[in-house]
């Protein structure tokens, strides 16, 4: 295992866009600036998809014009097609992500054709962003079962990640879509993964529906994954999973990652104290049960000294 894991947020696009309560562009900016100032290295800023079919990303150029970028601090946006590339493009985007799945069954309900035809889709999307230098990520969703078929065929999300990597991903982020996974399966997928695509290019996106997600990540770290996904006060679910929770909460992972004595550059008091304000926000409750624990903590006793800057 290594020292240092890169956490990618991705509340503010992942987490969002599926909330029931829609944030106004000033809310998203400020939750994207306090989350690079608590350290955080990775922050999704949003989507360029269509605000008929996912509203709450509506103004997502007006989010990246706005965001006081920190150096050193990324700020990918999720693109679905050459359109959406365009978009994020025009925007200033430096960095971009795509999505596919390993179950035909979801792709055609969430994108409305093939896993062959979204790899074919994004492909020349891929190509114009590593033309103009943008870093380019990979979604693969439903690594670990599906809503729709159940289980999901190792071989399969093992062809799929090699499709995107074929195609210029820089880096492949392995979904849980529904949360169903165990640790056994998780720590036995990414090694089949890993036979196509190197461990430092390739993340872990996990859902906690069953509970299994920081067992989940644990079992990814000790298989080599080096980055990880998370969402910040847990924020999110999956329209197209019914009953499927949000992802795990950015809190608990940082709060087990320094109990392992891994580094992730993250200030936990800070997170925490953003997972709270995001939470009002959205006048919702705090997934996070790390995050709750320690600000119950710090209204009793303060401030842990390791966590003043």
């Amino acid at each position: 295992m290594i020292d240092f894991i890169t956490i990618v947020e991705v509340g503010p696009r992942d987490g969002l866009q599926n909330e029931a309560n829609t944030l106004p562009a000033t809310s998203r900016i400020e939750l994207i600036d306090r989350l690079a100032n608590c350290g955080v290295p990775v922050i999704e800023a949003g989507s360029f998809v269509s605000p008929g079919w996912v509203p709450q990303m509506d103004g997502t150029g007006e989010v990246l014009a706005g965001i006081n970028p920190l150096p050193g601090t990324r700020y990918p946006v999720l693109v679905p097609n050459m359109k959406g590339f365009e978009l994020a493009s025009e925007a200033g985007a430096t960095e971009i992500a795509l999505f596919t799945a390993a179950s035909e069954s979801f792709s055609q309900r969430n994108t409305n054709c093939s896993i062959a035809e979204s790899i074919a889709r994004l492909a020349p999307v891929a190509e114009q962003a590593r033309a103009a230098g943008m870093r380019v990520r990979g979604y693969v969703s439903c690594v670990l079962g599906c809503p729709y078929e159940g289980d999901i065929e190792s071989s399969d999300v093992v062809s799929v990640c090699e499709q995107l990597a074929s195609i210029g991903c820089d880096e492949i982020s392995l979904g849980d879509t529904i949360g169903a996974g165990t640790a056994a399966e998780a720590s036995a997928l990414v090694k089949d993964v890993m036979s196509v695509v190197a461990a430092d290019r390739l993340a872990v996106h996990f859902h906690d529906t069953y509970g299994q997600a920081l067992a989940n990540i644990l079992a990814c770290l000790d298989a080599g994954i080096e980055t990880v996904d998370s969402s910040v006060a847990g924020l999110g679910g999956c329209p197209y999973a019914k009953g499927a929770s949000g992802n795990v909460a950015t809190e608990d992972v940082v709060y087990m990652l320094r109990g392992l004595g891994l580094e992730t550059g993250i200030n936990l008091h800070r997170l925490a104290e953003t997972g709270d304000w995001i939470s009002k926000q959205l006048r919702r409750a705090n997934n996070s049960r790390a995050g709750v624990a320690l600000l119950n903590k710090t209204n009793q006793q303060g401030v842990p000294e390791d966590e003043i800057e």
